[in-house]
């Protein structure tokens, strides 16, 4: 669960870095807009998975490894 969680980062750094290379060169702002909407959703759902409760427990730390 941890590589797919980083993967999930790594992909959501690479959107951003992409989103910005095509703003710079001028590409449509809708695909701009969701390239960046993309990457906050991984990141959302990154943070989701790995940020505690109110009682301390994380759904990574609950989750059964196989």
């Amino acid at each position: 669960m941890s590589l797919v969680l980083s993967l999930l980062m790594l992909a959501a750094i690479a959107l951003v870095i992409g989103a910005f290379a095509q703003w710079k060169r001028g590409a449509s702002r809708k695909q701009v807009a969701l390239m960046l909407l993309l990457a906050v959703i991984m990141a959302a759902n990154v943070a989701i998975w790995t940020l505690p409760d109110a009682s301390g427990n994380s759904p990574l730390a609950s989750a059964p490894e196989n």
